[in-house]
Formats: structure tokens, sequence, C-alpha cells
């Protein structure tokens, strides 16, 4: 039971953290580049309390996770009013991309302290030393996965919002009319055929990629700072 609590333990503060920056990343920018509503909403905290969105946190993680279907989750967004943005288009990919580029940071900083932990700890063993580890391995691979699979085309993911600056005016106003169909077409792809079609793999041939490709350069980095 112990191991159980800490395994979990060192699953939910990573993603915590994870999930918190990122939603902070979005306000923070927001308001860098002109729009202060999620300052006025009190939504500029890491207090991750203000973040939890009871079904996209709590209850749909929570029943997938006991129904053995693929997990996934939101955090109640953090309130972006591109039309207060100094430039809207713009901005809104800006913002966008914010969320994933925290956590690729975080990333970062996580085999960094891997590898600063290696370095230092040696061969020692110990609860405080292997709790640390799994936290550090569990706090890349969730920031890494985090980062990618937001960087999606589907709306609502923050890849939608990129990919709408980057295309023209016609083409970009066609694709936000597509917006509204966007999380019905994720719960297909990730929970009704998977459940019909597990053969199709489609989060493991496609996301899970990327995500292992990303993760290795990571623990290369953590690699580096241990001196192996």
């Amino acid at each position: 039971m112990n191991q159980t609590l800490l395994q979990a333990a060192a699953l939910i503060i990573p993603l915590i953290i994870a999930i918190v920056f990122h939603e902070v990343a979005h306000g923070w920018t927001a308001l860098a580049l002109g729009d202060p509503t999620a300052q006025e909403q009190r939504r500029l905290s890491l207090n991750p309390l203000r973040h939890v969105d009871p079904m996209g946190t709590i209850a749909l993680p929570g029943f997938l996770a006991l129904t053995g279907l693929p997990i996934f989750g939101w955090a109640k967004p953090v309130p972006v009013n591109r039309w207060r943005l100094a430039d809207p288009k713009r901005g809104m990919m800006v913002v966008a991309a914010a969320g994933p580029g925290s956590n690729l940071v975080l990333a970062a900083i996580g085999a960094m302290l891997l590898g600063l932990l290696v370095r230092f700890a040696g061969d020692a063993e110990g609860a405080g030393i292997s709790f640390a580890a799994m936290n550090l391995n569990n706090f890349i691979m969730i920031n890494v996965f985090l980062a990618l699979f937001n960087l999606l085309p589907i709306p609502p993911f923050d890849g939608s919002h990129i990919v709408e600056g980057l295309l023209p005016e016609r083409l970009a106003e066609a694709y936000a009319r597509f917006r509204p169909y966007g999380f019905p077409l994720l719960i297909v792809l990730l929970l009704v055929v998977p459940y019909f079609f597990p053969q199709w793999g489609i989060v493991r041939k496609l996301v899970l990629p990327p995500v292992i490709w990303a993760t290795d350069h990571y623990y290369a980095l953590a690699q580096f700072v241990a001196g192996a």
C-alpha cells in the first residue's frame, strides 16, 4: 500500500505542476501582449485549486483510469480575450504556444535536476532519493507528453490556435468554423475508436513516437549533467 501511494504521489505531483504552469503561462503571455483578463479574474496564480475543473481534472480522468481506457483530461482554461491583445491573430498564436513551451522548459529543468541527483547521490540508496528520482522521471515524461499532445491541430488544443494563426484569413475562418466539432472528434479518437478498434493504436502510433523521441533527448541532457 505504501509503495502504491508513493507511486501515485510521484505521478500526481508532477502532473499538477505541469498543468498549473501550462495554464498560467497562457495568462502571463496574454498579459504581456496586452490582455489582462486572466489577471482580472485572479487566474495568474500557482495555486492548483484555481485551475481545477471538477469534470476534466477529477471526474473524467478517474473514470477512465477505473475503466482502463486512455486517460486524458483538462484544467480550467485560463481566460484570454483575443480582442484585447495588441495583435489578435499573432497574439493568439504566441499565447497558445506559451503553454506547451512552458512544459518543454519544465522538462529541461527536470532533466537537469535528474542529472544533478545522479551526479551527487551516486549509488546512494534511500526512500527519499528513490521518491525524488520517480518524481523527476515522471516530471520529464508528463511535461513532454502534455506539450506535444496540446500541439495537435485539433480544437480546443493549443495547436489549433497556432494553425489558425498561420492560415490565410479565408482558410482561417473556415478552420475556425470547425472548432465546435473539435471536442466531439477528440472523444471519438481517444475513447470510441480505441474501445472498438484497439488494434489501430491511434495514441500509440501517432502521439507516442514523437514523445519518445523528445524524451530521449531530455534524458541525454540528464546524462550530460550527470557527467555520464
